[in-house]
């Protein structure tokens, strides 16, 4: 049968309904998945076409999986945390949503604190396990879209829940009716989805999912989430791990609109940004991260490397402050006292210094040469340049000056006591024969030694 296709206006063949297949046996891919050694990447060679929506945007789960992976934080802190988020997703919500827990007397606090400053984004949102119970307290609380656990992969149905898909489904749809039931939103985490049995199960749950939100007149957003960080970015991979062609199904086999269509990666492979930004390309319209990457494991995606994935691939910031990531990282590493890998890219300490003394003669002359773009301007963190024996006085004051950020009347110049102390230390450890530019780590303990705590917090 053929029929005009509202997504082309070409037409084309009716698609094809997938039926679930209730197997009895769970289906592993142990081609692809042999636990013994390293996951395979399978090529069938089938592109799907680049489809990215209108409008793309980012959300959030710091306050949530991130919080998971570090000490929990205080009332306080998820409030400043939730304001720094609002602060840098601007005034048109590129940053569009955040979920919180709402389980215990301190998480129901914090958010409603988050809810009395009446920001209009991020909108707040909340997880919860799929009860009735849950779905109420949610309702309770003024909140309008909540996220619900249904795991898709044979691995969780059958190992996990010790379940068949049959029984999973039905114990998943019962728990979306509840959703409906309270007049809430579900977003239905499909947990484990680059593992899953993609035409046998997650597509016939999908089509179920989306039969229950045209009844009930609600819709229901799925977000893919590649759990163990499986998804692979290259156009023509075979399922499961093609985050392209998974996109791609659940729009085509489901009739998943790319405003209700999100996905949520892990870094385990090192391929977190680059599968979420080909999410977006080939239609998602949300991309799920945390501050910092900060998640289970390896993490999730970094939601400040997809501010400039956004702005790369709209050609535009949109209104988001990425000066704000400045603020970001220095809240947590001050505040919540988290420990940030110094090459971590803009948000470490060295992310934009240059070691290597050629490099420092050139950034000398002219930052654009070694900088990555202007990040004295994007992010409030002009480029550094280390200490070497041919820095002298100035280049001392220089680093100290920019490497805590002093500004005005609190910048010091090559004539401070500690500037000259600190240049006589460096001459006799190159006259003794070092040959590699100091680095950050022995400067700052120089400089605690010389004034302590006069740096420390600046």
């Amino acid at each position: 049968m053929l029929e005009i296709s509202s997504k082309t206006n070409l037409l084309e063949q009716k698609t094809y309904k997938y039926s679930l297949q209730d197997v009895a046996e769970p289906n592993l891919q142990r081609d692809l998945f042999s636990y013994g050694s390293v996951p395979k990447v399978a090529f069938n060679h089938r592109r799907v076409p680049m489809n990215m929506p209108e409008e793309i945007w980012i959300t959030d789960t710091s306050l949530r999986d991130g919080q998971q992976s570090v000490e929990p934080y205080s009332v306080d802190q998820i409030v400043n945390i939730y304001k720094l988020l609002s602060k840098l997703g601007g005034p048109y919500g590129i940053i569009r949503q955040t979920e919180f827990f709402v389980y215990s007397k301190k998480d129901r606090q914090a958010l409603e604190k988050c809810m009395e400053l009446d920001l209009k984004f991020p909108e707040i949102t909340s997880w919860i396990r799929a009860s009735r119970e849950d779905f109420k307290l949610v309702k309770d609380l003024g909140i309008k879209e909540t996220g619900i656990l249904v795991s898709c992969s044979d691995y969780h149905i059958f190992k996990k829940m010790k379940m068949t898909r049959a029984q999973v489904l039905e114990h998943y749809l019962a728990a979306v009716k509840d959703a409906f039931d309270a007049g809430v939103i579900p977003r239905c985490h499909l947990e484990d989805i680059t593992r899953a049995d993609f035409y046998g199960f997650v597509v016939p749950f999908v089509n179920e999912l989306q039969k229950l939100s045209r009844e009930a007149g609600i819709p229901v957003k799925i977000r893919a989430c590649d759990t163990m960080g499986y998804g692979v970015p290259y156009t023509e991979a075979a399922m499961p791990r093609s985050v392209a062609g998974i996109i791609y199904g659940l729009q085509h086999y489901s009739d998943v609109p790319s405003e209700c269509l999100e996905w949520h990666g892990h870094n385990d492979f090192y391929k977190g940004v680059a599968n979420a930004s080909t999410a977006w390309l080939y239609g998602a319209c949300a991309v799920n991260c945390s501050l910092l990457g900060i998640g289970e494991r390896t993490g999730n995606v970094p939601l400040e490397a997809m501010v400039f994935e956004y702005a790369s691939l709209r050609g535009s910031l949109d209104g988001m402050d990425p000066t704000v990531i400045t603020e970001i990282a220095d809240y947590f590493r001050n505040e919540l006292e988290y420990d940030i890998p110094p090459m971590t890219p803009f948000v470490g300490r060295s992310f934009n210094a240059t070691r290597a003394g050629i490099h420092a003669d050139g950034l000398l002359k002219d930052e654009e040469i070694y900088t990555i773009f202007d990040t004295g301007k994007l992010l409030n963190r002009p480029a550094v340049v280390e200490i070497s024996k041919t820095s002298g006085l100035a280049g001392i004051a220089y680093w100290i000056n920019q490497n805590f950020r002093l500004k005005d009347d609190d910048q010091i110049d090559k004539h401070d006591p500690i500037v000259e102390t600190m240049k006589s230390w460096i001459d006799a450890e190159y006259e003794d024969g070092r040959q590699t530019v100091m680095t950050d780590k022995e400067l700052d303990a120089m400089l605690e030694r010389l004034a302590p705590g006069r740096f420390r917090k600046v």
